[in-house]
Order: structure tokens, then C-alpha cells, then sequence
């Protein structure tokens, strides 16, 4: 099996993250498919000390941050995240790396027929994409002798595929509304599903919350009796010089103060790069060794593209995958405080799925002229759709069909010293970027899930 055919075999399962209405209600949401399966693996998740970090933002900054400084001194880390940017690949990452395509192959041929062993048994209903690929994310890490994983939560917490660890040390990221259909409708209820990751004997970290939320972590830290950390109580920070390539930023606690530098953008990622400090030194305390060196080191070499990311200049040409209103807002702010421009030009795709009155409001002032457009992603709301939500606040727009074609028609507009923005979605943010940087980006077929056994798709790249 080559690469193709094991993402064709992987695409044929139900996957989640590109179907929605009927298919997306109805899916039980549980652990016991991917218990079932890591139990017939052999638990690989088990086999390595874990941090397990949940949010609704910056949980994968503040996952890619703990794995560089982890790296840094000298572990061999395992890091999974998701979604992806322009490969399956990237979601599983060894020593820094994605998974080659024969490692990806090879774990897909392997687990395979576990997999539809368990389905055809139908106990549990079927196993899902995400459920297959944590799969083959822990086994991965297991098999490549990791002294660390850094896993990120897929979606919500308590019943996500990853929660099956028992981490050293959980984490929750700041949480504000999204998927509100699946976790609930109020912050609360969102924050209890996130909080549902806290296991007994882990230490909890959590990123500064609003009140609602913080009382929902808060209460569940103490009911399962773990020692938990509050960011905001604990640490505090300064930002510093900028550019567009990074900042420098100060970080204060416990009658301490560090100076680092990351090469990532926005008031926010200060909070990310705290709430990753106090992960690394709550894994200090239990026993761990990870100095102030490695921690500089780690930052300064992050790697997390596609967020507030300058692709180019003259003019400015900056990716961002915010995608709903609180993501929104905070770009909008952070864009007038990171940059100097004439004009921003907005090019924005939004999900179907996602707040198409709300996110527009949030980003409608900032933008001169709209470029309404959609991703690939089968989730895509129209380009007629987008329009609509940003010309009944009086913004000019114009409806494209790709962001190729939108990128294309920015760019000849923007003078030299405008701002051209990609936003919306991470998968607007993804494709601008392949367009712009001559990326090969993975193209998937928009089908309905199939049956295991009766597909053999062809995945071009």
C-alpha cells in the first residue's frame, strides 16, 4: 500500500471533521471504538508519559510550543494535533517531523484490519477517521521509542478519541463558544466538556478564563482532588519589540522573570507561551527535567504556521485561521496593533457550520474591500453566502469560487502599502498559503463516508 491508497482507506471511514447535517447529528459520540481498538493494539497510548491539552483557542500553539521546548532538551517527543494545514501527515509529528508517507502507509496497512475486525462486529458502531488516525498516532510513538507525547484534543474533551490518557499533566487553553451543538450553549457547559480531560493524580494548568468557565474548570479540578494552576494568578506578561518575523516578550512568576522570543504574532500567543511555561514546569515538579535554556531554545524554534502568519510584503499578505467570533475580534485587534498599512483587504471563506452573522460583525470594520470566497472543504458555506453577511454591514464585496482566484484578485488590487488578509477558516488560511509559497497541497474527494471494505479512493496530492 502506498500512500494514496492508505489515505484513500483512511478517507473511506466517517469522517467527522468534513461531513455535517444528518451524518454528524446522529454519530454517537464515546470511547468505547477507539478503547476497543487501542485495546486490540496493545494500549500503545499508555506507553508514554503524556500532556494532554484542551481549549476552543490556542491549543495547538500552546501544544507546538511544550513539544519544541521538550524537544530542546533532548526528549524525543511525540506531537499530535489537528486539523491540518495541507497534508494528513503533519498531524503526527516525530523528533519534529510529520510522519513520512511509508511511515503513514505502513501504520494504516497495520491497523487496518483491526479496524475492520471491529466494525464488521458492529459492537460500538464504526470507527471513525479521527478515531483511526489517534490510533496511529499513539502507536507511532510507541513504536518510535518516545519519551514524550504532546497531545492535542480534537473536539471538546471529555469524549474526544484522545481522552483515553493518563497524563502527567492537562492543560485548558481559554475557552469561548464554538461547536456549540455538540458541548452546549453556554461557557459552562463548553467548559465542562473541556474539563472533562482532568484525571486523577494529573496536575491541571488553565489558561486565563472567563468567570463562567473558570468556575466549571475549577470545580471539576476539585471534585477529582488534583493540584491545579491558574495562569493568570500565577504568571504574568509583557509584550516587547516586535517584527514581522516575531516578538520578544517578558514572563514574570514566582519572583521570577524570563525573556523570550517566538517566532509567532498576537497579544494571544503571550498567553499561550505562559500557559506552555507553566506546563513545562509543573512537569519539572514531577520529576522531569526541563531547563530555562531548553524552554528559550524551544520557543525561539517553534514551528505553527497559518496563524497571524506574513507570507508576504509589499503588500502585506498575512494568513490567519480564526474562525469564529471571539477568534475574529481578537484578530482584528491584534492585526491594528502588529502592523502598519493603508487599506485591509479582506479575503475570508467561512464553515457552513460556524457563525455567519456573528464572525462578519467582528471582522466587517476592519476591511476596506471583501473578497467573499470557500475552501475546498466540503463544510464550505457559498461565496453568495459570505457576501451576503458582509454587504447587508455595508461593505463592498465580491464573490469568487476559489481562494486562488480571490488571492489572485487581492494581490492585483492591494497597492504596496496595504494589508491583504486571509481569514475565516484554517483551511482558507491553508490554501492561500499553497497558492502564495507553491505548496502541493493533499486534494480529498467531497463523498459521503463508505463502508471500510468497499473503498479504494484515489487521494491526489
Amino acid at each position: 500500500m502506498n500512500y494514496s491508497d492508505s489515505l484513500g482507506r483512511l478517507l473511506s471511514l466517517t469522517d467527522l471533521e468534513r461531513v455535517s447535517g444528518h451524518v454528524f447529528r446522529v454519530h454517537r459520540f464515546d470511547l468505547t471504538r477507539i478503547e476497543a481498538l487501542l485495546n486490540s493494539l496493545g494500549n500503545p497510548h499508555l506507553a508514554t508519559p503524556t500532556i494532554h491539552i484542551a481549549g476552543t483557542k490556542g491549543k495547538g500553539s500552546t501544544a507546538a510550543l511544550v513539544s519544541s521546548a521538550l524537544s530542546a532538551q533532548g526528549y524525543r517527543v511525540g506531537l499530535y494535533t489537528s486539523p491540518h494545514l495541507h497534508s494528513f501527515r503533519e498531524r503526527i509529528q516525530f523528533l519534529g517531523y510529520p510522519v513520512s508517507e511509508d511511515e503513514f502507509a505502513s501504520l494504516v496497512n497495520d491497523i487496518w484490519p483491526i479496524a475492520l475486525e471491529l466494525n464488521r462486529k458492529g459492537y460500538f458502531g464504526d470507527i471513525t477517521t479521527f478515531e483511526f488516525l489517534t490510533a496511529m498516532a499513539f502507536t507511532h510513538f510507541r513504536n518510535q521509542d518516545a519519551d514524550m507525547q504532546v497531545i492535542e484534543v480534537g473536539l471538546g474533551g471529555r469524549l474526544d478519541s484522545t481522552n483515553v490518557v493518563t497524563p502527567e499533566v492537562c492543560a485548558i487553553t481559554s475557552i469561548s463558544y464554538d461547536h456549540t451543538n455538540i458541548l452546549g450553549d453556554t461557557l459552562d457547559k463548553i467548559a465542562t466538556e473541556k474539563a472533562g480531560i482532568v484525571k486523577s493524580g494529573s496536575t491541571v494548568v488553565i489558561s486565563p478564563q472567563p468567570p463562567q468557565a473558570a468556575q466549571a474548570i475549577q470545580k471539576i479540578c476539585n471534585e477529582a482532588q488534583v493540584t491545579s494552576l491558574s495562569v493568570d494568578q500565577e504568571y504574568s506578561w509583557v509584550k516587547g519589540e516586535t517584527n514581522l518575523q516575531g516578538q520578544f516578550f517578558n514572563i514574570s512568576t514566582r519572583g521570577e522573570t524570563y525573556r523570550f522570543w517566538i517566532p509567532l504574532l498576537g497579544h494571544y500567543q503571550l498567553e499561550n507561551a505562559a500557559t506552555a511555561l507553566a506546563i513545562l514546569q509543573a512537569m519539572n515538579q514531577r520529576g522531569f527535567i526541563i531547563t530555562k535554556d531548553a524552554i528559550a531554545q524551544g520557543f525561539r524554534s517553534v514551528k505553527w504556521p497559518g496563524r497571524l502568519e506574513v507570507i508576504s510584503k509589499a503588500p502585506l499578505l498575512v494568513v490567519d485561521g480564526a474562525h469564529n467570533p471571539y477568534s475574529a475580534r481578537q484578530l482584528m485587534r491584534t492585526v491594528h496593533e502588529y502592523f502598519t498599512f493603508r487599506r485591509m483587504i479582506g479575503l475570508v471563506g467561512i464553515l457552513e457550520d460556524k457563525n455567519l452573522e456573528e464572525i462578519p460583525q467582528e471582522l466587517a470594520t476592519g476591511f476596506s474591500f471583501l473578497i467573499a470566497t470557500k475552501s475546498r472543504h466540503p463544510r464550505s458555506a457559498s461565496p453568495e453566502r459570505v457576501a451576503t453577511a458582509f454587504s447587508k454591514l455595508g461593505l463592498e464585496t465580491l464573490q469568487v469560487e476559489t481562494t486562488h482566484e480571490g488571492l489572485s484578485y487581492a494581490m492585483g488590487l492591494a497597492q504596496e502599502d496595504d494589508l491583504v488578509l486571509a481569514t475565516g477558516s484554517l483551511f482558507v488560511a491553508a490554501e492561500v498559503r499553497e497558492s502564495a509559497l507553491g505548496i502541493s497541497g493533499e486534494i480529498y474527494p467531497s463523498l459521503l463516508p463508505e463502508e471500510p471494505h468497499s473503498s479504494q479512493r484515489s487521494v491526489h496530492g
